[in-house]
């Protein structure tokens, strides 16, 4: 909420004013300050913007940081280097077991495209450390030859991606390494939903079914396969439909009971919706269905309503989505 928010942000600001007194922290209120508003173009509440060497021209979006720690750790990569320079196996230990996610960069040298794309990356995600290397000592003992973004999750590492330079698209491995702050299949609730929507990707696909049902377990299992192979293009999602709260969700998809289990892709930004031609939740019917959407080959969903069962009973025939064009054309 807006509350928390404040609060975390005055946190920051308190902690930020021995370390760093030079960055000031202000808040605004818009509901008078009405041509700030309109200067800024604000659209949401709440909104940090950053403004750096006294220009109010192109201030920085701050998005998706909602706690103290990430908002100075946010501003410190803005305002320093943005991660840590690695040059033993040590170091890079400790970087990867201080916290439960670390991002470690191994590069032929520190000065290339790549090398800058992560630099980037690391100020847009200040929940993780991020640290990097040219040492090859390090770099062998990872077993690691090209320029590559590890993840570690738990000392682990879960996801490596190779770095072709002057091609690595900085949006690209900031979704990427951002849905790592999420498992791989989040379950819809109140207090989820609104780290699914920091999460910079557009694309999300939703399962709907009573997690209690026999079959559940299996179904889980299919959909967690699938979702580890579009990590960072679509997000997975599983909704409860024993969960009453999540009644708004079901509406907005137009899920009924008899539909479960029901899949759908949503696209964020055109609020367009797709439902999996197959009935049954298998990892390939899963890929399938992913693929062809990101292939732009996807139909586009456009639920209708059931069709009442005296619809041709009256002179005026009641006509619905499934049964409009069979009788209209």
């Amino acid at each position: 909420s807006s509350q928390n928010l404040s609060e975390e942000f005055a946190e920051a600001a308190r902690q930020l004013k021995k370390e760093a007194p030079r960055i000031q922290f202000g808040k605004i209120d818009v509901t008078h300050q009405h041509d700030l508003r309109k200067e800024f173009n604000i659209r949401e509440f709440p909104t940090v913007k950053f403004f750096v060497d006294g220009s109010r021209e192109d201030p920085i979006d701050c998005k998706g940081v909602r706690r103290a720690s990430a908002f100075i750790t946010w501003v410190k990569r803005r305002t320093g280097p943005s991660t840590v320079l690695i040059n033993s196996t040590d170091q890079a230990e400790a970087i990867i077991h201080a916290d439960n996610l670390a991002v470690i960069g191994f590069f032929k040298e520190l000065h290339n495209d790549s090398v800058e794309v992560f630099g980037e990356t690391a100020r847009d995600v200040p929940e993780m450390p991020f640290g990097m290397t040219a040492s090859e000592d390090v770099c062998a003992n990872y077993g690691i030859q090209k320029n590559t973004v590890v993840v570690f999750k738990k000392g682990k590492p879960v996801h490596n991606e190779v770095l072709e330079d002057g091609r690595q698209n900085k949006l690209d491995l900031t979704r990427l390494i951002k849905t790592f702050t999420l498992d791989l299949v989040t379950e819809y609730n109140l207090e989820t939903s609104v780290k699914i929507f920091d999460v910079p990707v557009e694309n999300h696909i939703l399962l709907f079914t009573p997690t209690n049902s026999e079959t559940f377990n299996a179904i889980y299992e299919n959909y967690k396969s699938a979702a580890a192979e579009f990590r960072g293009k679509i997000m997975f999602v599983l909704v409860d439909t024993n969960e009453t709260r999540n009644g708004r969700v079901f509406e907005y998809f137009r899920i009924r009971e008899v539909d479960v289990p029901a899949v759908r892709i949503l696209n964020l930004t055109s609020d367009a919706k797709y439902k999996m031609p197959a009935d049954e939740v298998t990892v390939e019917n899963l890929k399938e269905f992913c693929q062809s959407y990101l292939n732009g080959k996807a139909k586009l969903h456009l639920p209708s309503e059931e069709m009442p069962e005296d619809w041709d009973k009256m002179p005026v025939k009641v006509l619905v989505g499934k049964n409009f064009n069979r009788i209209v054309f």
